[in-house]
């Protein structure tokens, strides 16, 4: 194959895409997207949910994939707050889903193109439960899309399973569909009521974090609410993100670097929290 027949080969696949559903109002999610250190969009996507669009990404011009971006960035969010991530991913191989929740081992699932289902049934009923779906009709509902269905591709799946998510509240914006071009998304987005989280450099990185971990469960563990769990919470952040970290470098894996990195701040703010900001 020619060089050029080649890349018009490549252009002629599917992009990537993704989005983020956090289980949590726009207001406490934009403070914590902009740890990410990403440029995306930020709508409702339901009376207790938020919906991220990430407006670029590591895996747009065939770097890292995007199934590993998006499981680092939905740690990153999760970690220090009440609610979960969900990270919904597709390319032009494959589609699935990574569900993080605190400082629990994601989640996830991975569908073929053709719909073939390649993940455990474990893992469907681990994500029903961290959602507190419904244990029966919800779970016959996420069974089905682990059994062959040769009409019913990668991206298909995608849509069943936000019809499921459908029954715990979520509701995307009116033509938001996993699996849609960029393009098609962002335009859903701009049609609706939305903000830009963008990332504004390191000068104001500190009043970001502190603000994503005082809206966060980490808020009454910071050591100006005094007492050695902060310490004990900081000091175990610190712990884990420093493998996270290390291994995403490993790895180059922009994601879970994202993911060890908020870790490290996190806990390097708590150990240092009563220095930033003075008590009251």
């Amino acid at each position: 194959m020619s060089p050029e027949a080649s890349r018009n080969a490549r252009q002629a696949r599917p992009a990537p895409g993704a989005l983020l559903l956090c289980r949590a109002e726009p207001e406490s999610v934009a403070s914590a997207a902009q740890l990410l250190r990403e440029h995306m969009l930020l709508a409702t996507a339901g009376a207790e949910w938020s919906v991220l669009l990430p407006e670029g990404g590591a895996w747009q011009e065939g770097g890292e994939p995007v199934d590993r971006v998006l499981t680092g960035w939905a740690t990153a969010l999760a970690v220090g707050h009440p609610w979960p991530v969900l990270a919904l991913w597709w390319d032009a191989d494959r589609a699935g889903y990574s569900l993080a929740a605190g400082f629990r081992r994601p989640v996830g699932y991975v569908w073929l193109a053709n719909g073939t289902p390649v993940g455990e049934d474990e893992a469907m009923r681990t994500f029903a439960g961290r959602l507190g779906l419904d244990p029966v009709l919800d779970m016959q509902s996420l069974e089905e899309l682990t059994r062959p269905d040769s009409a019913a591709d990668a991206r298909a799946r995608l849509r069943g399973l936000v019809a499921v998510l459908t029954r715990a509240g979520v509701s995307l914006p009116p033509g938001l569909t996993p699996g849609d071009s960029a393009e098609s998304l962002h335009e859903a987005i701009h049609d609706q009521p939305h903000v830009r989280i963008e990332w504004s450099g390191r000068r104001n990185a500190l009043p970001a974090e502190l603000d994503a971990g005082e809206d966060g469960r980490l808020g009454p563990w910071l050591p100006r609410a005094g007492g050695p769990r902060a310490r004990a919470l900081a000091l175990a952040e610190v712990a884990a993100g420093l493998p996270l970290a290390a291994w995403g470098l490993r790895h180059r894996s922009g994601g879970w670097i994202v993911a060890g990195a908020v870790l490290l701040t996190h806990g390097a703010l708590g150990l240092a929290y009563s220095a930033v900001l003075p008590l009251d």
